[in-house]
């Protein structure tokens, strides 16, 4: 889905289902798989930057707290 989605068929859906897959769940893959693929396009396109390792190590307290809430960010 995400290097050739033309070549994405029907039978890939079938094969989904055969293997036990809800229709709901490769439907919200589907949909999991397609916002990744357009926000890291639109992160790549606008020239963010992943941050360093002890950047994230020294957010990830406060994100636990608090989450992506803009509320939760307002307060820190």
């Amino acid at each position: 889905m995400t290097r050739r989605p033309d070549a994405l068929t029907a039978a890939d859906a079938d094969a989904a289902y055969a293997a036990g897959v809800s229709t709901e769940a490769l439907r919200d893959a589907v949909a999991v798989c397609s916002l990744f693929n357009m926000i890291t396009r639109m992160a790549d396109s606008l020239g963010w930057d992943v941050p360093s390792r002890e950047s994230l190590d020294a957010r990830a307290p406060a994100m636990l707290e608090g989450g992506y809430s803009i509320a939760a960010m307002r307060r820190r």
